[in-house]
């Protein structure tokens, strides 16, 4: 059985496609608990498999789905989460 994490069913994400919010869902569980130099080697993979999955967002989407993301998260996950953005803005800003 395929449970679906609780932020998945969040109404801020119900207008992104499934496949979308999979793919995020994978992106944020095994990113966590990576250290810095980790989360790099670690993004750049699962931006090249979106690319080629045809997967794009908008910044709503993204902005939607880390808002879901957040709001069924721990304290701890919450730093985990920050610092998985920052890595990715960091990374956006040097491409």
């Amino acid at each position: 059985m395929d449970t679906k994490p609780e932020w998945m069913s969040d109404p801020l994400v119900k207008n992104i496609p499934e496949k979308k919010l999979k793919f995020l869902g994978e992106m944020f569980a095994e990113g966590h608990g990576k250290s810095q130099k980790e989360m790099m080697t670690f993004l750049i993979p699962m931006m090249k498999r979106a690319k080629k999955e045809n997967l794009t967002f908008t910044p709503q989407e993204m902005n939607a789905a880390i808002a879901a993301i957040k709001k069924h998260s721990s304290e701890e996950e919450l730093k985990q989460i920050d610092k998985i953005l920052d890595k990715a803005k960091k990374k956006e800003t040097t491409d």
